[in-house]
């Protein structure tokens, strides 16, 4: 069993300005409440293939996961698969919208037992809601500032 949560923001900037805020991976940090520390463990930091470690944090829920690049097509797609305690896939897709960029942030995840498993994530599921809807507002704000 996993969990699907989806996520949706419109950012008012063109989709190759949300673009250029999210392709350093590295900044994810700053506008990820949840991702306290990225770590890359490949030369490469861009593009599929690109892979990094990333410390979450949620309340008193640690995890360090191996992230890596499954899909990069700049200004629309960026894929991501979850390896470690959580595991599954996350997605952004960027569409033109009428007042900027429409933001779309999928992810497919499964809970280890110690996280209490599916009963974990029934019970995760809003919780990590409300930390990407705040994900999303900080990173409307990190765009904009740059735009």
């Amino acid at each position: 069993m996993s969990v699907r949560i989806e996520i949706t923001t419109e950012i008012p900037a063109t989709p190759d300005a949300v673009w250029a805020a999210i392709e350093d991976l590295g900044t994810h940090t700053e506008w990820m409440a949840d991702a306290e520390r990225i770590t890359f463990v490949t030369d490469q930091r861009s593009g599929v293939g690109t892979q990094f470690d990333c410390l979450t944090v949620v309340g008193p829920l640690r995890t360090t996961d191996r992230m890596t690049v499954t899909q990069w097509e700049p200004g629309a797609v960026m894929g991501i698969e979850h390896q470690g305690a959580v595991t599954g896939t996350g997605r952004f897709t960027l569409e033109p919208a009428p007042r900027g960029t429409q933001f779309r942030w999928t992810e497919e995840l499964t809970f280890p037992w110690w996280m209490g498993g599916p009963i974990g994530e029934v019970v995760g599921k809003p919780v990590l809601q409300w930390v990407w809807h705040r994900n999303l507002d900080l990173l409307r704000a990190y765009v904009v500032r740059d735009t």
